[in-house]
């Protein structure tokens, strides 16, 4: 599958632009799961001017998709079409403020932040490092694991919309709850400034360790996976309703529920996009019939079926 080249087209619009243009890129080595068709044109912008300047002179019509670091996404076998954002160097700078802050990049590693605040003596946010993905995705779905989530220590961040005006959203602004945010959809994060509190380095590095090894012994984290697939409904927990409907381990071409981890879809090898959604689409199914409850994907799915 291939996309006509919109980037002479691109290029000639806009002609102060720093970042990179790449026609018809695979999206598949971009993600965890390893699969998926191409970007029309994937841009990587130099920083947040660059990022501002591209969305303000973009023609309206042509359709823009923001991934982070593809540990949450199926990218569909026909690809997607339009201008397609990922975030790069000029959005991984973490710093550390006065009052146990940290501000950070939005393509800074969920993982890298808690390691930052850790050596920092910051405590609050070693739950990152149970997190896949990076900053920009967590500010979107609120992500959490053991006990923290993005809203909690969030006291700000920026973000550029598709007009391309630099905003800045409080915490309130966002309008949280589980893994949601209700932020406009067509901002892009660049930023986030977090609030810790005063911790000791040795133990929030065991607090880490510890998290690290829960998450090996419970979680398939080695297979080409795209964490968890499904969220959890209101007062139960999607692997036992998965578990229940005689899910745990269920196959579709390459794709498996995770023996491991029953709300993990992992790419066993081969596996296509279509396989992996068409799989959780099977499981979603089961467990209405099982149960009455209609899971909701956690997964980002974007893009064309083949």
């Amino acid at each position: 599958m291939t996309f006509p080249d919109l980037t002479d087209e691109l290029s000639a619009r806009l002609l102060d632009l720093r970042g990179r243009l790449i026609a018809n890129q695979s999206l598949a080595e971009l993600t965890w799961f390893r699969v998926g068709g191409p970007a029309q044109v994937l841009f990587t912008p130099a920083d947040e001017g660059d990022l501002a300047y591209f969305l303000a002179n973009l023609p309206a019509e042509i359709p823009v998709t923001v991934i982070g670091l593809g540990s949450n996404l199926i990218v569909r076998d026909g690809g997607v079409p339009g201008v397609v954002i990922r975030l790069g160097r000029g959005f991984s700078e973490i710093a550390v403020e006065e009052g146990y802050r940290l501000r950070v990049g939005a393509a800074v590693p969920d993982v890298k932040l808690a390691r930052a605040a850790a050596e920092a003596g910051i405590d609050g946010l070693a739950f990152y490092r149970g997190i896949p993905g990076g900053i920009g995705g967590a500010l979107r779905m609120n992500a959490g694991a053991h006990g923290g989530e993005t809203c909690n220590p969030l006291i700000e961040a920026r973000g550029v919309d598709r007009a391309g005006h630099v905003r800045t959203f409080s915490n309130a602004d966002f309008g949280f709850s589980y893994r949601h945010s209700q932020a406009p959809a067509d901002v892009i994060f660049t930023s986030a400034l977090f609030q810790g509190r005063p911790g000791q380095t040795t133990a929030i590095l065991a607090e880490m360790d510890r998290i690290t090894a829960a998450r090996e012994a419970s979680q398939p984290i080695r297979e080409k996976t795209g964490g968890s697939t499904f969220k959890n409904p209101p007062g139960q927990k999607a692997w036992q309703l998965i578990d229940a409907a005689g899910c745990r381990g269920l196959t579709r071409g390459g794709a498996q529920m995770s023996k491991l981890h029953c709300n993990f879809l992992i790419n066993t090898g081969g596996a296509t996009a279509a396989d992996i959604e068409g799989l959780g689409e099977e499981v979603r199914r089961r467990v209405k019939d099982q149960s009455g409850v209609e899971l909701e994907w956690e997964i980002k799915r974007i893009g064309l079926p083949a």
